[in-house]
């Protein structure tokens, strides 16, 4: 049963990749054929993997270690995969993705190595999730995770004489505020469609539940049901943007608001160093999106960001192992953080920058839950479809339209 599980993911990937330009297959601009490559899906961390690389390789002159971070790096890596091209080491987020590589037996497994025994339980559990009970394995070990949040200049904050919002009536009597103002309250930067996932994370998990995506496959739940408040909340979000909601892309919005061109922006942490490449003396906070008129039931959207993996093949290669056990040592893990404004999924390991105050509290106590979208099949492509919503903004269409191709995906 297994095996015919594995290869039917593998076709349906191959079918997913067929139409894909490949781009940087190579393993990367370095001299050597047999040079190690690492594989990373995030261009905001490449300064700091050059680091780190600089640095392991000063430590061990004998292995030669390629960056390769391309564009679309989803794509690429599931079209590399039907190549049987896969990178001896990915460093990929904690989503649906990645359950279904490790379901198609691609991955090695690192369940009871002493780098696991480094990884705190709940995210172990929350990426065995997306792989499935089929097999007690650990095929990734979660490293870094992060927050959807809601980003605020708090100098414009002050001036408009607010404070942090703790319902969600609050919430929009803060966008009102800054609307009546002349201050743009949110800047969107929906030309690129993922970034149209960070308010919808929130409230989805919030109002639908975590759970969601178990409900649907059991037949218990669908998003016409389940999802009328979440699209009627994205909408109202939408009423407090800019005059080019879809015409900007996720760098010039960057640009914008560390420019002081919103009160608001919806993004994860990683995009505050970013910001702060572009405005170093901009003062900002960060608040977790009250969802909810309930402040005890708001919860921060957080996941699992970065994991590090092999492939399968080069599970046996001791320069992999050496690598990945100096990534997953105190010093580097909490480089990486540092650098990256990320939250550690290891233990010992903590964010103590100021400028995540009003989040803290939640990692402390536990108010977390759970990315909705790293749940829902990744073939449905639902960004795109809930871009194609805040155009259209046909609710009833497109509620049922998520339901179709979830369901057409789960059944292929």
């Amino acid at each position: 049963m297994l095996k015919k599980t594995k290869k039917m993911l593998l076709t349906s990937l191959v079918a997913a990749a067929s139409a894909v330009t490949l781009v940087g297959c190579s393993s990367g601009s370095g001299d050597s054929d047999d040079a190690i490559e690492v594989f990373s899906n995030k261009s905001e961390s490449i300064e700091t993997y050059k680091k780190l690389i600089k640095d392991f390789e000063e430590k061990h002159p004998d292995i030669n270690i390629e960056l390769n971070a391309p564009p679309e790096a989803e794509t690429v890596l599931k079209t590399r995969m039907t190549k049987g091209d896969m990178p001896e080491i990915m460093s990929i987020g904690g989503n649906a993705t990645y359950g279904e590589i490790a379901r198609a037996g691609m991955l090695h497994d690192f369940s009871g190595t002493e780098m696991a025994e480094k990884v705190q339980p709940a995210y172990k559990k929350m990426v065995n999730d997306l792989v499935g009970s089929e097999e007690d394995a650990l095929y990734g070990l979660p490293y870094a995770t992060n927050a959807n949040a809601v980003i605020y200049n708090k100098d414009l904050m002050k001036e408009l004489g607010l404070e942090v919002p703790q319902t969600w009536d609050q919430f929009i009597a803060t966008l009102e505020k800054a609307k009546n103002a002349g201050i743009t309250p949110i800047y969107f930067t929906l030309k690129d469609a993922w970034t149209g996932m960070i308010p919808w994370n929130s409230i989805a998990a919030n109002v639908a539940g975590e759970d969601f995506a178990k409900k649907k496959n059991a037949g218990k739940a669908s998003f016409q049901e389940d999802y009328d408040k979440v699209a009627t909340k994205m909408l109202t979000l939408l009423e407090y943007g800019h005059k080019d909601n879809f015409g900007v892309a996720y760098g010039d919005g960057n640009k914008a608001f560390a420019n002081g061109e919103s009160l608001y922006y919806l993004q994860g942490n990683w995009a505050i160093p970013e910001i702060k490449k572009i405005n170093p003396d901009i003062n900002l906070g960060v608040f977790a999106m009250p969802v909810t008129n309930d402040p005890a039931k708001n919860e921060l959207v957080s996941g699992v960001d970065v994991l590090l993996t092999a492939s399968k093949k080069a599970g046996d290669n001791e320069d992999v192992m050496t690598f990945l056990k100096y990534m997953m040592e105190d010093e580097q893990a909490q480089q990486y953080i540092d650098e990256q404004k990320a939250f550690s999924a290891l233990k010992g390991i903590y964010q103590d920058d100021p400028v995540f105050a009003g989040i803290k509290e939640n990692f402390e106590n536990g108010k977390l839950t759970s990315y909705p979208d790293h749940y829902y099949p990744s073939g449905m492509q639902a960004q795109n479809l809930i871009q194609e919503f805040l155009i259209n903004k046909n609710k009833e269409e497109f509620l049922k339209n998520m339901d179709e191709e979830w369901e057409k995906v789960q059944n292929r």
